[in-house]
């Protein structure tokens, strides 16, 4: 009798397709200012530069187009859309309610290896915002935010806010390049994470409660100051 053999299956991690590889590379351009507003762009331009072909740039151009990045501009096709302050605002009241929900959920349900890792992501923020690092800055500050909302066990939450986040990246990039408001977002993130580590869900629905309002005052009050000055 042949002997059996064992089969060991390792978990596999699904890898980004081409469309959803475009899709991150041209919605980084946007968030980080390399593509502008009313910046144009054209399929052909991004394939060359992206070594891809027409296909998975247009099908990328639709979703982003969709999702509000882009927008029609005549017969010169699409440009990058101006960042919109009423959709600012519509979100951070989106998160008044949604933020406060997570983490008192995180609270509840984060697990050790979770809570282990939401210490990692505010260990590296200090040592990238001490580093004076903006775009490390702005990165780990949405990968902290993401955890939260995936420590809510509630995929809805996690479902509802990847793309507002996005949005947000534009506007929140020039406040975190200031090294005064940098230090301060990473000691209110501190204080969110150890409330959830603590157990205490409403300690931490009022932490990032006032987390998400004075980030609303500051971004906006750059949003202001930029408006003004392009006028």
């Amino acid at each position: 009798m042949a002997s059996a053999k064992t089969l060991t299956l390792e978990s596999l991690k699904p890898q980004k397709t081409l469309v959803e590889q475009v899709y991150a590379r041209i919605l980084d351009a946007i968030c980080e200012g390399t593509l502008g507003p009313g910046e144009r762009v054209t399929q052909d331009e991004l394939a060359a530069r992206l070594a891809v072909s027409r296909q998975p740039v247009m099908t990328a151009l639709g979703l982003l187009k969709q999702q509000g990045f882009l927008v029609e501009h005549g017969r010169r096709g699409l440009q990058v859309a101006p960042a919109d302050r009423a959709r600012f605002d519509a979100i951070y009241q989106l998160r008044s309610a949604l933020d406060p929900l997570a983490a008192s959920l995180a609270a509840a349900r984060a697990g050790p290896e979770q809570l282990a890792r939401g210490r990692a992501l505010v260990a590296h923020g200090r040592r990238v915002a001490a580093a004076g690092d903006a775009s490390a800055a702005l990165q780990a500050d949405v990968d902290f935010h993401a955890w939260i909302y995936e420590a809510s066990g509630n995929p809805l939450i996690v479902e509802s806010m990847q793309t507002h986040w996005q949005h947000l990246r534009r506007s929140m990039g020039e406040v975190l390049r200031r090294p005064r408001f940098m230090q301060r977002v990473w000691k209110e993130h501190a204080a969110i994470l150890d409330a959830i580590g603590a157990r205490d869900a409403d300690a931490a629905a009022r932490a990032i409660a006032e987390h998400v309002h004075d980030a609303h005052e500051r971004v906006g009050a750059e949003l202001a100051a930029a408006e003004k000055r392009a006028a």
